[in-house]
C-alpha cells in the first residue's frame, strides 16, 4: 500500500521525528509532527528513487509533502 510507504519514508527522512504510526494517525502537517526541511529533501529523494517519479519543488508540490494522504493519492495517480 503507497500510503503504509509513504509512512515508513516519512520515519526513515525524519530519522525517527516522525513515526510511520504518527505519519499514518494524525491529521495534522508532516511538518507539524517535527518533519524538517532537511526531512523533506530526504523524503523527496526517497520517493524518487521508490516510485520513480520526480516531486513538484513548486509551492504545490511542497504542500503534498506535508499532507500524507494528498501525497500518496497523487502517486496512486500516476
Amino acid at each position: 500500500m503507497i500510503k503504509q510507504r509513504l509512512a515508513e519514508l516519512v520515519a526513515e527522512a525524519s530519522e525517527g521525528a516522525v513515526t510511520a504510526h504518527e505519519a499514518l494517525t494524525t491529521g495534522l502537517p508532516l511538518t507539524a509532527l517535527g518533519l524538517t526541511s532537511v526531512g523533506q529533501m530526504r523524503l523527496i529523494d526517497a520517493i524518487e528513487s521508490e516510485f520513480g517519479v520526480e516531486v513538484d519543488l513548486t509551492e504545490s508540490g511542497l504542500e503534498l509533502l506535508d499532507d500524507l494522504d494528498l501525497l500518496a493519492g497523487h502517486l496512486a495517480a500516476r
